[in-house]
């Protein structure tokens, strides 16, 4: 097989490593990739949103899949313009894609078809969402509509807070179109999981959980980044709450989307808030999570690529192997100033100390080659991630590895998976 990876991220990084290891595949190819990923794919350079360039280049090297990694082209149709195309492509069209790319087309369908979520509202008036804060209280939520790189979600605990928000979103526009719109909802209170599904477009099966940190100071502070990190398994996420949320989540949203005449193929990151009213959708994605994938991939058992492929083509299922109980830390290593104004072209260093620890990949993020030297060039720069037979020791290799490396003004936080390493009772529905 001839295979085309779309993105440079870490995620998509972690999904070269992968799939590079399938005996089905001859030839992998990235755009525009990174040098991480230039170790497992020849790196084309074609940006994500160059989408006649991207169907024309796959078209002329006959590519069999190609996997499409970020939202941001899904939202815009790349996998309907790469189908037109006579391609297979692992990923949803823009109609499903919808679900990540709009937030109050995701409430409304949950609304109109009875998902459980948040108590919630949307607006286009920066005056009535304000009112509807004073009428619903804080703590709430504030999220923009469109795609905002994960930081569009703003947790107000004061209406003082709430007014700010809203201002950022709607007035000021911190967020671009993204915020023209808004839904405020209800803070829902609970343990946070995101949880990975692969449809075909009429049937559904369920990959692992990961516990992603969103804020990027120790202890679940401070503004909304892409993501500081990631464990896998999450152990409050047992079985039987996972044939619940397939049950009363996953399939119903699939099917809601399928009668609309937006059936979903690709994965379906549904992120959750275990509340003691029971499980409740925080949001969809319609990828893979980054960093959830790193953790996601470094377990996951086999080959990875007739799933996808089954996926694509809205084929059976091939048979199931079961996941290791095994355990993944990524922890995310950022630029100084992150997620606000950071410098880049800052040299790297010990990269390949790291990766040369036993149960340690590097996943590159924001990195970039200059003259033969790896620097920064974004930022989140990498994701370095451990695998061990349990979630503590998977915390010490991945921090030991943190120790290999550094470059100018790396920030990192020092918790990711310790809460999940805790046992606490009282956790959950």
């Amino acid at each position: 097989m001839r295979v085309l990876i779309v993105g440079g991220g870490g995620r998509e990084h972690a999904l070269a490593w992968k799939i590079r290891q399938s005996p089905l595949v001859e030839v992998l190819f990235a755009a525009p990739g990174n040098p991480g990923i230039a170790r497992d794919a020849t790196c084309v350079q074609i940006g994500v949103d160059a989408q006649r360039d991207l169907v024309a280049f796959a078209r002329r090297e006959r590519v069999d899949l190609a996997v499409v990694g970020p939202e941001a082209p899904l939202v815009a149709g790349l996998a309907d313009r790469l189908a037109e195309g006579g391609l297979t492509v692992f990923g949803p069209g823009a109609r499903a894609a919808a679900i990540e790319g709009s937030k109050v087309f995701a409430k409304d369908l949950m609304r109109r078809h009875h998902i459980p979520t948040a108590q919630f509202s949307t607006f286009d008036d920066p005056d009535r969402a304000r009112r509807y804060c004073r009428e619903l209280g804080a703590p709430l939520v504030v999220k923009a509509d469109g795609l905002a790189a994960g930081k569009g979600a703003i947790v107000c605990r004061t209406l003082g807070e709430a007014e700010a928000a809203i201002a950022e979103c709607m007035e000021r526009r911190g967020f671009g179109a993204a915020g023209a719109r808004v839904v405020v909802e209800e803070l829902m209170i609970g343990d946070e999981v995101s949880f990975f599904v692969l449809s075909n477009g009429h049937d559904a099966i369920a990959l692992a959980a990961a516990q992603d940190h969103k804020t990027i100071f120790d202890g679940d502070r401070g503004p909304n980044t892409g993501g500081m990190g990631a464990c896998s398994p999450v152990g409050v996420f047992d079985e039987p709450l996972e044939k619940r949320v397939m049950e009363t989540i996953v399939r119903p949203t699939l099917a809601a989307l399928a009668s609309e005449g937006a059936p979903y193929r690709g994965v379906l990151y549904v992120g959750l808030m275990l509340t003691t009213g029971g499980p409740k959708v925080v949001e969809f994605n319609c990828r893979f999570g980054d960093p959830e994938c790193q953790v996601l991939l470094t377990r996951a058992p086999g080959d990875l690529v007739p799933w996808l492929l089954a996926a694509a083509q809205g084929a059976t299922w091939p048979p199931a192997i079961s996941w290791p109980h095994n355990a993944s830390v990524c922890v995310n290593l950022a630029s100084g100033g992150y997620p606000g104004a950071y410098t880049i072209g800052l040299p790297i260093r010990g990269v390949d100390a790291a990766q040369a620890r036993p149960g340690v990949r590097v996943f590159h993020s924001g990195t970039a080659d200059r003259e033969g030297r790896l620097v920064t060039a974004g930022g989140r720069v990498l994701g370095v991630t451990a695998v061990a037979e349990t979630l503590e020791g998977a915390i010490a290799a991945a921090y030991a590895a943190v120790g290999d490396i550094s470059f100018d003004g790396m920030h990192y936080r020092t918790d990711i998976g310790r809460r999940a390493a805790q046992p606490r009772e009282g956790r959950g529905p």
